[in-house]
């Protein structure tokens, strides 16, 4: 039976992914977007016409609650992926990220727990609240250790949406994806950065090769949403969902030249490396909550997922600024 849902973020990479998902699973979608005056939906309008034709689209910022309000009314399940997600933006304006993603949140607890018609609300979480492992892989009792004005915000958020469930039985689940990774993701990302620089210079420009990450594929990701938000036994967790695999920037490299077939020369880029003490060293999702309480397994290999990956933005390269840092 299909339900009445919102996405707030529906514009963002994954959110656009969520609500495809969604559709073709015949639910009926609300698309909760940042109002700009351009009618830049972001990536809902690279949807499907018939995909984009069933969506109800309404414009906002999660910083207005009676915006939130309106969009929540009437909706059975609400997934909160609106978010200001770039770290090296953190930096910059932490306060700006704290506003969106702490304020922003309480703003949707708020309009959820007000809501009759309410039957859950799934949070999106972040693997970077964990900070580098102190041990692999890393489950949901890791230690929070944010090192990121941006990774500390989503901790805030975190707690808002546990505190909820506990004050108010509000029935709040937040799923925690590591890496997510594909179609339609932006330069702000290390895998589209090294295939965009890849297809159009001699060189890529990169900050640290070091670090590890847990790389999961977009379609997988939406899949995780759509089952925490049906997993009544989810209510009251924070849930991770990842490969259970990771790989180091310098082997992504190796790896995507492999796919492109054709070794890559990497140049270091002083602006791309991270403070040290902000630097995330290693992320490997310990997943055994997500598959005792669903039964979760990753249907896409990293191999998969970069040659869809390489294929979009093979197609989508003007979108790409290749020669600047995008932050």
């Amino acid at each position: 039976m299909g339900r009445t849902v919102l996405v707030t973020g529906a514009g963002g990479f994954i959110g656009s992914h969520l609500v495809e998902r969604l559709v073709r699973d015949g639910h009926t979608v609300r698309a909760f977007v940042r109002y700009n005056g351009r009618d830049d939906r972001g990536h809902l309008d690279a949807l499907p016409d018939e995909i984009k034709s069933s969506v109800e689209v309404r414009r906002g910022d999660l910083k207005d609650p009676e915006a939130i309000r309106r969009a929540v009314q009437g909706q059975s399940w609400v997934f909160h992926l609106g978010a200001s997600i770039a770290i090296p933006y953190s930096y910059e304006n932490p306060l700006d990220v704290v506003q969106t993603n702490v304020t922003g949140t309480a703003h949707v607890l708020d309009a959820c727990r007000a809501s009759e018609a309410l039957d859950r609300v799934v949070l999106t979480s972040t693997s970077e609240v964990y900070g580098t492992a102190q041990r692999v892989p890393i489950d949901e009792t890791h230690p929070l250790q944010p090192q990121s004005p941006y990774a500390a915000s989503k901790v805030g958020a975190d707690a808002l949406g546990l505190s909820y469930h506990r004050s108010f039985e509000l029935p709040v689940a937040i799923l925690r994806p590591f890496n997510t990774f594909g179609p339609r993701q932006s330069a702000r990302a290390i895998i589209p950065t090294i295939i965009s620089q890849a297809l159009t210079r001699p060189s890529i420009r990169l900050g640290s090769l070091e670090p590890r990450r847990d790389l999961t594929y977009v379609k997988d990701t939406a899949a995780g949403f759509v089952s925490i938000a049906s997993c009544d036994r989810a209510i009251g967790q924070v849930v991770n969902i990842g490969r259970g695999d990771d790989v180091s920037i310098g082997e992504l490299v190796d790896r995507i030249g492999q796919r492109l077939g054709t070794p890559l020369q990497v140049e270091t880029d002083p602006q791309r490396i991270r403070p040290p003490a902000s630097e995330v060293l290693r992320l490997l999702a310990g997943t055994a909550l997500a598959t005792e309480l669903w039964g979760w397994t990753p249907q896409y290999s990293l191999d998969e997922g970069l040659d869809e990956t390489i294929a979009w933005v093979r197609e989508n390269l003007h979108r790409f600024r290749v020669n600047e840092y995008t932050t």
